[in-house]
């Protein structure tokens, strides 16, 4: 598995009318997409209480192939043509899992970024430890009641840990960044594992 982000910060008085378009427009057209998993078309608002407009997609691939084929086909090519190229987060997939409310669509998903400790500012940190306590914490995130489905993965280049947790309602039980879903796509979601 891998997971892969990239965010589009937009004007504070954009219309976030034309996000929401553009994904009911283009959103399903990647519900059947071989290789992916899922996509999650993810809008923060200032209306809402974000510090910013944004539009941050969020995917979980399960081949790399198809990953790339996106990343320099014309999908991704419609993102650089309308906003210019942005940086394309990237990690590897640790854990995957359904949660109780698998069976709903998701409302709200947060995001958890969490630096590691190692490299030149610790390196005799546990990071078998340090992941092995997020592993743990995506596990119990997925099992709360209103959770769709939770991700964990790393980037061992910046030594951090992303976490991804989905739910049916717009009331969280989790910290951190809190997007809108505005639509999920996902052809292979059943072999994330979980």
């Amino acid at each position: 598995m891998h997971a892969m982000q990239y965010e589009i910060t937009l004007p504070a008085d954009y219309d976030m009318g034309i996000i929401r378009k553009r994904v009911a427009d283009k959103g399903p057209l990647l519900d059947g997409l071989p290789g992916l998993g899922l996509k999650a078309y993810l809008i923060r608002e200032r209306a809402d209480g974000s510090p910013v407009n944004q539009y941050a997609p969020f995917y979980l691939w399960t081949e790399s192939t198809a990953m790339n084929a996106f990343l320099l086909g014309p999908g991704f090519g419609g993102i650089v043509r309308d906003f210019g190229r942005p940086v394309v987060q990237h990690w590897s997939g640790l854990l995957y899992a359904e949660g109780p409310a698998r069976a709903s669509a998701p409302r709200t998903a947060v995001r958890r970024r969490l630096h590691l400790p190692g490299g030149t500012d610790r390196p005799g940190a546990d990071l078998p430890a340090l992941a092995g306590a997020a592993l743990r914490d995506t596990e119990r995130l997925a099992g709360l009641d209103g959770v769709v489905c939770a991700a964990l993965a790393l980037d061992p280049r910046h030594w951090e840990l992303v976490h991804l947790t989905f739910w049916e309602h717009d009331t969280p039980r989790e910290t951190g960044d809190r997007y809108q879903v505005l639509h999920l796509s996902q052809p292979h979601r059943a072999e994330l594992g979980g």
